[in-house]
C-alpha cells in the first residue's frame, strides 16, 4: 500500500505519543505531509523524527476554538491544502459513575467531544473549498457497549460515535467523508497511566486474538480511511479490538 496517501495533508491531534504518533509516522510513510498537533511539546520530537519537510509540530489545545483556527490556517499556509483531520486526542478516567467528580467529567467532555466538534467545524470550509476530504474520529469499544468502571469516559465515546454518523450525512454532498474507529485495549502511555501491568496483561488474555493492540494496529485503519481507496466509505464504524466486541 505504498504511497496511498501521496500528496495529501493531514492534521492529527494527540500526535505526541501513542496512537497519534503512530498515525503520524504511517501517514508520512504513505506519502502524506502531517501536522503533528498536540498540547504536549513532545510532539516536536515526533515531527523532527519524521522529517522537517514532511511533518511539522503545531501546539494545539483541542478545547480552544482559537487554537483550531490558528492550526488550520497555518497548515494551509505551509502545505497549501488540507485533506484529512484525525480527531485522535483524548483523555481517560477509569472510574465508576458514582465516584466520578464533576471536574473529571468536564475534562473528559471538553477533550473527547468538544475537541472533535471544534476541529470538525474548523476544517469544513477548507475541505469544502478543496473539493472534499476525510475526517476520522477515534472513539473506543466503550462507545460500542457498556462496560464497568468506564461510565463517563464511555459516554463521551458514545457521543463522538453519534456525531460521526450525523456529520457524515451532513457533509456527504461536500465530498467530506466522516468515519469512526473504535480501538480496544491498545498499549499506549494513556493506558499505562490508568492500569497496572497485571491488569493490562489480563486484558490481553481476555481478548479473542490473545493480545492487546499496538498503536500501529489502529494507525493502519485510520490511514486507509484517509486514502482514496476508501472514497465510497462514510458514516462507517470500524473496530480495532482483537475481536473483543464480536
Amino acid at each position: 500500500m505504498a504511497n496511498m496517501l501521496d500528496g495529501k495533508v493531514a492534521i492529527i491531534t494527540g500526535a505526541a505519543s501513542g496512537q497519534g504518533a503512530a498515525e503520524a509516522r504511517l501517514f508520512a510513510a504513505e506519502g502524506a505531509r502531517v501536522v503533528v498537533a498536540d498540547v504536549n511539546p513532545a510532539g516536536a520530537d515526533v515531527a523532527a523524527a519524521i522529517g522537517k519537510d514532511v511533518a511539522v509540530f503545531m501546539k494545539l489545545d483541542v478545547t480552544q476554538a482559537a487554537d483550531w483556527e490558528r492550526v488550520v490556517a497555518d497548515a494551509q499556509a505551509r502545505f497549501g491544502r488540507l485533506d484529512t483531520l484525525v480527531n485522535n486526542a483524548g483523555v481517560a478516567t477509569l472510574r465508576r459513575l458514582e465516584d466520578t467528580r464533576l471536574e473529571e467529567f468536564d475534562l473528559l467532555y471538553r477533550v473527547n467531544m468538544t475537541g472533535p466538534f471544534l476541529g470538525t467545524k474548523a476544517v469544513i470550509p477548507v475541505m469544502r473549498a478543496g473539493g472534499g476530504g476525510s475526517i476520522v474520529n477515534i472513539s473506543s469499544t466503550s462507545g460500542l457497549r457498556g462496560l464497568t468502571d468506564m461510565c463517563m469516559y464511555g459516554t463521551t465515546k458514545w457521543a463522538i460515535r453519534g456525531m460521526s454518523r450525523h456529520a457524515a450525512m451532513e457533509l456527504a454532498r461536500d465530498g467530506i467523508r466522516v468515519n469512526c474507529v473504535f480501538p480496544g485495549v491498545i498499549e499506549t502511555p494513556m493506558l499505562a497511566a490508568q492500569a497496572t501491568k497485571e491488569q493490562i496483561a489480563a486484558m490481553g488474555a481476555m481478548t479473542p486474538l490473545g493480545r492487546n493492540g499496538q498503536p500501529e494496529d489502529v494507525a493502519g485503519i485510520v490511514a486507509f480511511l484517509a486514502s482514496d481507496r476508501a472514497s465510497f466509505i462514510t458514516g462507517g464504524e470500524f473496530a480495532a479490538d482483537g475481536g473483543f466486541g464480536a
